[in-house]
């Protein structure tokens, strides 16, 4: 999932968090969400100023995993969870988070497939 939700937002345009959910989309078809949905959650517009991607990762991975993701996530960026508080330290480029927030929720998936 993070080399198609990276070459989404690198070739295609789409903010970071409309591209995790292409990523997401593009491993489980069917999947109710669109891109669309989260077309206002990029650039720092995410419900607390968090990174889009990562606010789409904890959404599609569900709410009651959202604490270990953004966990995950700050160990990665610094402590940062937020996109000004991301872009401010430099630590990683909004692509590279896109490649971090997917690559995140796989492992999310592919944990729960273990459990089933």
């Amino acid at each position: 999932m993070r080399k198609t939700a990276q070459d989404y937002h690198r070739e295609r345009r789409g903010n970071c968090a409309q591209s995790v959910a292409y990523a997401w989309n593009s491993k489980n078809p069917g999947a109710q969400n669109s891109e669309e949905r989260f077309s206002e959650c990029g650039g720092g517009q995410a419900p607390g100023g968090l990174c889009g991607a990562l606010h789409v990762s904890c959404v599609l991975a569900g709410h009651a995993d959202a604490a270990s993701m953004k966990r995950k996530f700050a160990e990665k960026s610094g402590g940062h969870l937020t996109c000004r508080e991301i872009r401010a330290a430099g630590l990683l480029t909004c692509n590279a988070c896109v490649g971090l927030a997917a690559e995140l929720l796989d492992e999310h998936v592919q944990k729960i497939k273990k459990c089933d």
